[in-house]
């Protein structure tokens, strides 16, 4: 249900793939609360993917563009701020990709020029699309900008191999650059740490499928979908959060703040009666 949260305000949406994206949520939701938006991804992914339908629907501007070519970012902020009629409210970071994990080399067997494009592609182009956006004025006073994160940054988690690194960069260059845009500008910046969620970027890593059942198992609230990501990313973008900026932001149904569950360790033992009462309750204290 719409309420309007964002009736008015501009924004640009980084990295709609396909209907499985997060970006491609938000991108819907955001609209449905009245902003009018960009849509912006590699030519090779407007080209292979459906962000083309996606546009049309949303009736939004699509460009073209390399997250990490400074040139191209700043041609989406120009071609933006024309289609949109003035400075941008709001942007969604949701980039990531690790040619390591494509090519299934280990985290002790990276090749270091894939990490270079690993860290290039998920966290720096973070920090050239926010030195863009400030040397242009392209953003408004108050402002909001979100990149979506892991707790992997954190945490080890088998097999999430250098993206891990790269999450640990993004929301580092998240509080670094959070602060000079807030002193200077007002734009908050923060990171959501989102649920494993089964998107095409996810799906390529080691075990994931487990991972989500996991995290799943463990979460008091279970996990957190792509919609309701998008549903939080509304609220940030809204002025209902104009005093929270640099914050790594956990929306993954509590599992960042437990140790062990009974269905984890349930599902871990498969039996497990002891922790049940003399009527077969669980006993979770």
């Amino acid at each position: 249900m719409a309420n309007n949260l964002l009736q008015g305000k501009k924004g640009i949406i980084f990295g709609a793939l396909n209907d499985m994206s997060i970006a491609w949520k938000v991108a819907e939701r955001v609209v449905e609360e009245g902003a009018t938006i960009t849509l912006s991804n590699t030519p090779l992914a407007v080209r292979m993917g459906t962000t083309n339908g996606l546009a049309e629907k949303l009736n939004a501007k699509l460009i073209p563009a390399d997250a990490t070519s400074v040139e191209d970012l700043e041609e989406v902020f120009k071609q933006s701020m024309d289609a949109l009629g003035g400075k941008i409210d709001f942007v969604l970071h949701s980039i990531g990709m690790s040619p390591n994990v494509r090519k299934k080399r280990t985290y002790d067997d990276l090749d270091y020029n894939l990490l270079n494009t690993t860290l290039d592609v998920s966290a720096i182009s973070f920090h050239k699309m926010l030195q863009v956006a400030k040397k242009m004025d392209a953003i408004n006073e108050w402002g909001s900008v979100l990149a979506l994160t892991y707790m992997a940054a954190q945490r080890t988690m088998f097999g999430y191999n250098d993206m891990a690194d790269a999450k640990a960069m993004l929301e580092s260059i998240t509080r670094s650059f959070g602060y000079i845009y807030g002193r200077e500008h007002n734009v908050r910046i923060n990171t959501i740490s989102q649920s494993p969620t089964l998107t095409t970027a996810g799906s390529g890593i080691k075990g994931f499928d487990n991972l989500v059942d996991f995290a799943d198992r463990m979460s008091p609230l279970g996990n957190a979908t792509a919609d309701d990501c998008a549903d939080y990313c509304v609220v940030m973008f809204s002025d209902l959060t104009r005093k929270v900026t640099m914050q790594n932001l956990f929306h993954d149904g509590g599992f960042s703040s437990m140790g062990m569950s009974f269905r984890a360790m349930e599902q871990y033992s498969k039996c497990f009666e002891s922790f049940k009462d003399e009527n077969g309750n669980v006993i979770y204290g």
